[in-house]
């Protein structure tokens, strides 16, 4: 296979996976399905990794999702 074809394989891909993570958080039922409502969602995200509260924000998050997936794990 081609590098190019590797290369936007790997990308759809990981694509896919972040995507599977909006759901899995629900964000797409709670938000009805509104992009823009997603969109600046993220937005604001970003806003605050931007900012001095970088550290705390990753390490809070972090944290929380690796309890969330450890959960999930422990009831599948």
């Amino acid at each position: 296979m081609r590098d190019w074809a590797v290369e936007r394989r790997e990308r759809t891909r990981h694509l896919i996976e972040l995507g599977g993570l909006v759901i899995k958080a629900g964000l797409v039922d709670l938000t009805n399905d509104d992009r823009a409502t997603l969109y600046g969602a993220f937005l604001t995200v970003a806003d605050r990794l931007r900012s001095e509260e970088r550290a705390n924000a990753l390490t809070l998050w972090q944290r929380k999702g690796k309890r969330a997936f450890t959960a999930d794990q422990d009831t599948t």
